[in-house]
């Protein structure tokens, strides 16, 4: 049997819970550190498909935790109690590696399948200095490593000789800058209207990919770092939960 406890600790070791955001919700965010459970399941985010499909007395691993806000009543019916009550139904539990995942693996992988593999960490972001490049020639590089239709982008019409990365929705990092580098482009996912107003007011340059498609590597990234566990625990099931685009194209 798979102690709670024990994958818990073996987490807090792979990536430290304490690294999350202060608005983050990382850590155990359903079932007991007391109880012992079967499989382990990884997931990007679990939808109601996916908790459907899970074995009972599972523990899932995601990205995106299921509970953000504190609840003022729990209604089954709806999101994301829905699925919590089916995850209860089952005795399965939820661990979410966010923020404090983004930090330590997933977007240091990030930057690397964009090109960028000599970077600091600055705040939330990894910052790489790049020869001085065009907007348009930045934006094809990373449209072509991430396989996408298209990007948006906002053109603060200087070359770009500075690259900032930040997986998921990333445009808080400019809320960090005390002040901000020249000819510096943001790589990032949810970027708003007044996000790019004042990133344009202040010379910055942004690139915007799918959400998505910024962390879709969660799960084969943290599939290969929970091996020493799966050997050590004897784990039953391994389950690997495909989770795909909430978004559809049309064209």
């Amino acid at each position: 049997m798979l102690k709670l406890n024990e994958l818990v600790a073996f987490l807090e070791g792979l990536s430290p819970f304490s690294l999350q955001e202060s608005w983050d919700n990382c850590g155990l965010n359903l079932g007991s550190n007391n109880a012992e459970y079967e499989n382990i399941a990884v997931a990007l985010e679990i939808t109601l498909e996916l908790a459907q499909e899970l074995p009972p007395k599972s523990v899932v691993l995601t990205h995106h935790p299921l509970f953000f806000r504190p609840f003022k009543n729990f209604n089954p019916s709806l999101y994301p109690a829905n699925i919590a009550a089916l995850l209860l139904q089952k005795s399965c539990a939820l661990i979410a590696l966010h923020t404090n995942f983004d930090k330590t693996h997933l977007n240091p992988h990030f930057a690397k399948i964009l090109g960028f593999s000599h970077t600091q960490e600055e705040g939330m972001a990894l910052v790489a200095d790049t020869a001085p490049t065009s907007l348009d020639h930045l934006a094809t590089q990373v449209q072509e490593r991430l396989n996408l239709p298209y990007v948006r982008l906002a053109d603060a019409k200087t070359p770009i000789e500075r690259v900032a990365v930040v997986c998921g929705a990333g445009c808080g990092y400019l809320h960090e800058l005390k002040q901000v580098p020249k000819n510096l482009c943001l790589i990032t996912g949810d970027i708003k209207h007044h996000d790019a107003m004042q990133a344009l007011s202040v010379g910055v340059s942004l690139v915007e990919v799918p959400h998505y498609e910024s962390e879709k590597f969660f799960v084969p990234l943290l599939k290969g770092l929970l091996e020493p566990y799966i050997l050590q625990s004897q784990v039953k099931c391994v389950k690997l939960l495909d989770c795909k685009n909430p978004f559809m194209l049309k064209v």
